[in-house]
């Protein structure tokens, strides 16, 4: 009887892969569902990224393998987005590589750095996809806890205490996905050195510094020394409206580049070119205004609704959050997360996030996504309020 790898074992299929299904059977039954759930911005790229891209794709000769390194107009870009937003040098040629999105990063980074049976440092609660290509990949997952009462910072305390000598790889996301915690220029410090002494490769994952955050964008690669011994991914997807397109990149030291080269080479065959070409327009000519209107002033608006909706369930949140999402903690008479969100999908057809998908330390929060149009949010408010609280 043919079986499956033992590896498939290790991973369940991804939650929201799982329960879309079942939304899908909702709706197909006539049950119209809002979905607050998923990071899926709703509003199109700017005017000039898609004329590019029609541009290029109505040219015969432009439908090629692309090399798996980028295009250099691609690359240029993102060395320039870089410059521009985070006052980071870096050398197009040798210290940036797109990527087919972050989750392609991850898996080619785990690859090019951590042997089966080493161990990887996975934030709880953190992306649930670090854990799963982790154990896919034959690494052991070791969880270190971020807590509210630390504002959802590593505790490094805590992390020098543990047994270090097998970790190869510690992730980490600021601004913090699901919680909202934003980036601290401390904490990038107290990484870069952490990772220094231990010997250990800190991947930062920073789609989020763009989104309802006003202030300084932050980069763990501000930090002096950090290529030396730190990776961070970047993503078009949230702050280009670009999550279907897959343009990511990995900015670090050309040795690191080489090595993660070495892997994406024999995997894929790189991004259609107009794709390519149409993000770096994206990156070279999106205006400031274009970023305040897209990125602050739209999720600004659906932030206030999406609290109201958090004090009507009765749960608290913190209003410092950044980041398209809201992480707010349910009320002490649950005693599970999904006694409240299953209620408000079956009851309200409203479908939101429970904390426990992304740990056991968010297994007390639910998260509400704020891609969804204004009046849907609204209804969303609407149908949760008429029931009976």
């Amino acid at each position: 009887m043919i079986q499956p790898a033992k590896r498939v074992h290790e991973v369940q299929e991804y939650y929201f892969s799982r329960k879309l299904k079942e939304v899908a059977k909702m709706k197909a039954e006539g049950k119209d569902v809002i979905s607050l759930a998923i990071g899926s911005p709703d509003m199109p790229p700017s005017k000039q990224t898609v004329d590019k891209l029609c541009e290029v794709a109505c040219l015969s000769s432009e439908h090629g393998y692309q090399p798996t390194i980028g295009t250099s107009e691609l690359r240029t870009a993102m060395a320039g987005f870089y410059k521009r937003w985070y006052g980071v040098d870096v050398d197009a040629t040798t210290e940036v590589q797109p990527l087919i999105g972050s989750k392609e990063g991850i898996l080619h980074v785990t690859l090019a750095f951590v042997n089966p049976g080493e161990q990887v440092l996975v934030p709880n609660p953190g992306y649930p996809t670090y854990t799963a290509l982790s154990r896919l990949l034959g690494a052991e997952v070791i969880n270190y806890d971020l807590r509210e009462d630390n504002d959802w910072q590593p505790d490094f305390e805590a992390l020098e205490r543990m047994d270090l000598s097998r970790v190869r790889l510690m992730w980490t996301n600021y601004p913090n996905m699901p919680t909202g915690g934003n980036a601290c220029r401390e904490t990038y410090q107290r990484l870069v050195d952490f990772a220094r002494r231990h010997d250990i490769v800190v991947v930062n994952d920073n789609p989020y510094s763009f989104i309802l955050n006003e202030g300084e964008k932050l980069s763990l690669l501000q930090v002096s020394g950090a290529k030396d011994c730190c990776i961070e991914f970047n993503s078009l997807s949230k702050s280009y409206n670009m999550s279907g397109w897959r343009v990511g990149m990995c900015v670090t030291n050309p040795t690191f580049i080489s090595w993660i080269l070495k892997v994406k080479s024999n995997i894929d065959s790189g991004t259609f070119r107009g794709i390519q070409l149409a993000a770096a327009e994206a990156m070279n000519t999106n205006t400031d205004e274009w970023h305040q209107q897209y990125n602050i002033e739209v999720y600004r608006r659906r932030r206030v609704i999406a609290e109201e909706i958090m004090t009507l369930l009765g749960c608290t949140f913190d209003k410092s959050q950044v980041g398209m999402f809201l992480w707010g903690r349910i009320p002490e008479k649950y005693t599970d997360v999904e006694q409240l969100t299953e209620r408000v999908l079956h009851e309200a057809h409203v479908f939101i996030a429970p904390g426990f998908i992304f740990g056991s330390n968010g297994r007390r929060y639910v998260r509400l996504s704020l891609c969804a149009k204004d009046e849907q949010m609204k209804e969303a408010y609407a149908r949760i309020a008429s029931l009976d609280w």
